[in-house]
């Protein structure tokens, strides 16, 4: 069915998002048809997030000011980093309430097949904050797979000259999983990170 050219178009911008099909992109639309009362706010938070937010000057996170919230937070302790991959996995990490560092993101990981090599991540932002001497930590906290082992390596060798404490989050069994269920690289995981009690 073809709908009016407006219809079409703001149909088509929300299909473009991440995990919204056709469908879901319809019903979107004409949720908005329905109360359109929304739809102002919906277009000025929109227009906010293109002009109001920028990357943080220090770690790269989202922020309104020169500075995320985190980066100016004094609580937080300034030795230890934490690097991600985005913005997802840092928060990911800070709703665990378990962490009280500092953050660095990379926007990615090296993957030579899509054409993303360490010169197009934040590295040398991270090798900078390194090399001025507040940080004893850096945790590498990438994805558990080829690219992400391909990116801790790389990361790994490029700051070792600098004497700084390299450590990655552990991987293994997840809470409640049964080990006949888990796959290999996990379980083999598992075993070599395995403490003692």
């Amino acid at each position: 069915m073809n709908f009016p050219k407006s219809v079409e178009d703001l149909i088509s911008k929300f299909s473009q998002l991440p995990g919204i099909g056709k469908k879901s992109a319809e019903r979107f639309v004409f949720y908005l048809l329905g109360h359109k009362e929304n739809i102002g706010r919906l277009a000025e938070s929109i227009n906010d997030l293109a002009t109001k937010i920028h990357q943080c000057s220090i770690c790269g996170n989202i922020a309104e000011d020169r500075q995320c919230l985190i980066c100016r937070d004094e609580k937080r302790d300034p030795h230890t980093v934490c690097v991600v991959e985005n913005f997802r996995d840092l928060y990911a990490i800070e709703a665990t309430g378990q962490y009280n560092g500092q953050y660095h993101i990379m926007m990615g990981v090296i993957s030579p097949l899509e054409g993303v090599g360490p010169e197009k991540l934040r590295l040398n932002e991270l090798v900078k904050r390194v090399r001025e001497g507040k940080i004893k930590e850096v945790i590498l906290a990438t994805s558990s797979g080829t690219e992400g082992d391909t990116t801790c390596l790389y990361i790994t060798e490029l700051l070792r000259p600098l004497g700084v404490k390299i450590t990655r989050l552990a991987f293994g069994l997840p809470v409640g999983g049964d080990i006949e269920h888990t796959d290999q690289t996990t379980l083999g995981r598992a075993l070599d990170g395995r403490q003692t009690l």
